[in-house]
């Protein structure tokens, strides 16, 4: 899909502003934005705070690093290392100064009732109180049910079919794709540092990425990623009442069965199956052809090929001599 911005930058800014309150580095190099390690470029600014992400790490092409005296060793010597207390804290500190808007989710001042623009989509089958923001592209014969809002550069596929009561906004999204009544799409999700003060919210600037013939049952909730995005694989179905959180990534083909929740940055490969209720922690990586029994609560990684059930989940014959 092409790149679409969805959260215009602030700046550039120069890094010893960027790093004014968290690091006294006083390089004074141009910073554009601040990005996952695998997406930063030359000209942005990364965080790494886990050592599951080291191979992203060694390869990144960012000119700074926010991170912890630990983990410096794997970040690249052209990269800037920038050492800081919490480095989850600090990146949402300068994600803030490049987005100060996108910690919260404002009404989309571009919408505009269909019926105003809706000769610019050939097609398209429109139900009643429909409002579409600026620049948004809908493919030939998709199909949007009634109370539905699209903001603003939002891309929808061919033949998809849009139930009523849906709001999409962030969003990057296929063809074929069924999005049953009641869903939201690109919301901002539960991100936010604790404090004893008061709780820091890290903006979200991501994207939702619904691929090919992804279909979501009625009221689930899709949250955007934070600093990168959330991505459905193609042919995967989720049944109602699903919640995925920030960069949460499914793979292809997978079954979601109603109720099942997906804390923040977990990874779930192709071919996988998940029973009704089942919760899955955060930073897990679920591996492919894996069937997670329902009501299971899932905390720690699954390997491939893999059938596990209970809370917490163990593999299926473990849980059957309990």
């Amino acid at each position: 899909m092409p790149e679409v911005i969805f959260f215009e930058p602030k700046g550039p800014f120069p890094l010893n502003e960027l790093l004014k309150d968290l690091s006294d580095r006083k390089e004074k190099i141009k910073i554009s934005n601040i990005k996952t390690l695998d997406k930063a470029t030359k000209n942005d600014i990364t965080f790494f705070n886990s050592v599951d992400y080291k191979e992203h790490a060694k390869n990144t092409s960012a000119a700074a690093c926010l991170t912890t005296s630990n983990l410096e060793q794997y970040i690249p010597k052209k990269c800037i290392k920038i050492i800081v207390k919490n480095v989850l804290l600090s990146a949402a500190q300068i994600s803030h100064k490049f987005h100060p808007q996108a910690h919260l989710d404002y009404p989309d001042k571009s919408l505009a009732d269909f019926h105003k623009i809706s000769s610019k989509y050939d097609s398209v089958t429109f139900g009643k109180n429909i409002f579409i923001g600026n620049n948004v592209k809908i493919g030939s014969k998709s199909s949007l049910g009634s109370n539905v809002i699209i903001e603003h550069d939002v891309h929808l596929g061919s033949n998809c079919l849009i139930g009523s009561n849906v709001t999409i906004r962030n969003s990057l999204i296929g063809n074929e794709v069924v999005i049953q009544d009641g869903c939201k799409i690109g919301v901002k999700g539960f991100g936010f540092i604790p404090s004893k003060e008061k709780n820091f919210r890290f903006p979200h600037i991501g994207s939702v990425i619904l691929n090919d013939n992804v279909e979501l049952g009625a009221n689930c909730t899709i949250d955007r990623g934070s600093i990168g995005d959330t991505i459905i694989g193609k042919n995967t179905f989720l049944d109602n009442q699903v919640h995925v959180a920030h960069n949460v990534k499914i793979g292809k083909n997978c079954m979601i069965a109603g109720q099942v929740g997906f804390a923040g940055s977990t990874t779930i490969g192709d071919n996988v199956s998940i029973g009704g209720q089942a919760g899955i922690s955060g930073h897990l990586k679920i591996g492919n052809n894996v069937k997670i029994g329902g009501g299971s609560g899932v905390v720690k990684n699954i390997p491939d090929n893999t059938t596990v059930m209970g809370y917490p989940a163990v593999p299926l014959r473990e849980f059957l001599k309990k």
